[in-house]
């Protein structure tokens, strides 16, 4: 059976997901990890760093195998969250597409109504600009699908107006610096959601178009002409020459159309001719950002600063981004709501151990346990490593995660150092394959460093 999803479900599933992280319900982190190289080294193709892997969507490699090698999460706040669409800048001898509410309907010639782009659908359509100010506005009218060479600016008011390149222009809202600095890329933007209110008129019409001339009419121009439809005080002037309609222009925009026509007999019994009324959205141009613009993407916004108070490593580098939803914090045995949750093991050495390097192997001969070092404090003494599920990599020869001892050697493969332990952690803050895996990303390697803060933004399209 023929179906679709429609734009409003998708706009409602990305509104539920935004507001969730207001909701005590669920809480969600967003965690870094994989700080070993990619490589075909294990059970399946890992890919490479130059050419990371794209996750696979199983059992496996969500719900058991991204927490081996997790390092840090960082929980995502409401006001990290927002809906966002792709931005497009407005750039001087660039063609954009204008409003319809049709596109991708059949005409009276049996043609598919597209974009001058190329575009079926409105959201694929290049119908709204932002500003060298950071003033969002929509493209009502593109002038015959001519090239936009003025700038729309300074008009904030609830009207159409047009430029002097003959565009027309319905502004819709401006990026505050604040949004500017946390929901602004350079592939998407922010949509407002804010309360004041920019509308025109619920079901008005503000362009028409001819779709076909018709033939058999009285030349002349037909002026004051009633827009007929399910609205009201609709009027055009219409232009007959040579028998045939050649433009039409609104005059009146009226109010509460979802559909109209003109009658024949009131533009010179034109036989045959079709004219396009783009009828303005629901509440009006302007009245609902998110849903005329297409807002189906939210972005999380979140910065990793230097080490997050010892939680994130500094030393090392990372790979894989993962969007957790509801994990536990195994010093409380409950959902957690920690600002930040460390991922790794642990372990405490006495005396003066070696210098261990990130991403080395390290062995116990005595259990035989083997791991990676993430990363070692020389003034505490305290190493963290992983154990990743592959052979000589977390599993040991006899095929099992070993965990290392509490009081025996361990040996650095590449450094050669040494360390017995004092202490052994092997409970992470983050209880390992807790909550939902929502979003994994495979990149190539990002470093960090002691005085560096990353800012990672996070798109999700619904």
């Amino acid at each position: 059976m023929p179906a679709i999803i429609t734009k409003d479900f998708r706009i409602q599933n990305a509104n539920q997901f935004s507001e969730s992280f207001s909701e005590s319900a669920d809480t969600y982190y967003l965690a870094i990890g994989r700080p070993q190289a990619f490589a075909n080294d294990q059970a399946f193709n890992d890919g490479t760093d130059t050419s990371p892997p794209t996750p696979v969507d199983s059992v496996g490699s969500v719900d058991y195998y991204v927490y081996d090698d997790l390092l840090s999460a960082k929980k995502i706040s409401s006001s990290n969250v927002s809906a966002v669409i792709p931005r497009r800048n407005w750039t001087t001898g660039t063609t954009y597409d204008y409003y319809r509410h049709d596109y991708g309907e059949i005409n009276s010639a049996g043609s598919t109504i597209a974009a001058n782009s190329g575009a079926t659908t409105l959201h694929d359509a290049t119908f709204y600009v932002m500003n060298s100010t950071f003033d969002v506005y929509k493209v009502i009218d593109n002038n015959g699908d001519s090239a936009s060479t003025v700038e729309p600016t300074g008009n904030k008011s609830t009207s159409v107006f047009s430029t002097g390149d003959s565009y027309k222009w319905k502004y819709m809202y401006s990026l505050s610096a604040s949004e500017q600095a946390n929901f602004l890329s350079t592939d998407f933007m922010h949509v407002s959601t804010e309360s004041t209110d920019y509308s025109t008129t619920a079901g008005a019409i503000e362009n028409a178009k001819v779709t076909a001339g018709g033939s058999g009419g009285t030349n002349g121009t037909y002026t004051n002409v009633d827009i007929r439809g399910d609205g009201s005080s609709g009027k055009a002037t219409v232009v007959v020459s040579s028998n045939a309609v050649t433009s039409v222009t609104i005059t009146t925009a009226g109010s509460g159309y979802t559909f109209a026509s003109v009658l024949a007999s009131d533009i010179g019994s034109v036989s045959g001719a079709d004219i396009d009324f783009i009828i303005s959205p629901p509440g009006g141009h302007a009245s609902d950002a998110v849903a005329e613009l297409g807002g189906f993407f939210v972005m999380m916004n979140v910065d990793f600063a230097t080490s997050e108070s010892g939680e994130f490593n500094t030393s090392n580098d990372f790979r894989r981004i993962a969007l957790l939803r509801n994990p536990t914090d195994s010093t409380t045995g409950s959902t957690a709501t920690a600002s930040t949750l460390d991922a790794t093991k642990s372990i405490t050495f006495s005396g003066t151990p070696g210098s261990f390097q990130a991403d080395e192997k390290i062995t116990q001969a005595s259990s035989g346990a083997v791991g990676f070092v993430v990363d070692f404090n020389s003034t505490t003494k305290v190493l963290r490593y992983i154990q990743p599920q592959f052979t000589n990599q977390g599993v040991d020869s006899n095929g099992n995660l070993t965990a290392f001892s509490s009081t025996n050697t361990v040996t650095g493969a590449t450094s050669g150092a040494t360390g017995t332990p004092s202490s052994h952690d092997i409970t992470p803050e983050l209880t390992a394959d807790s909550g939902d895996i929502l979003y994994i990303e495979n990149r190539k390697p990002i470093s960090r460093a002691s005085d560096q803060t990353e800012n990672v933004k996070l798109i999700v399209e619904f």
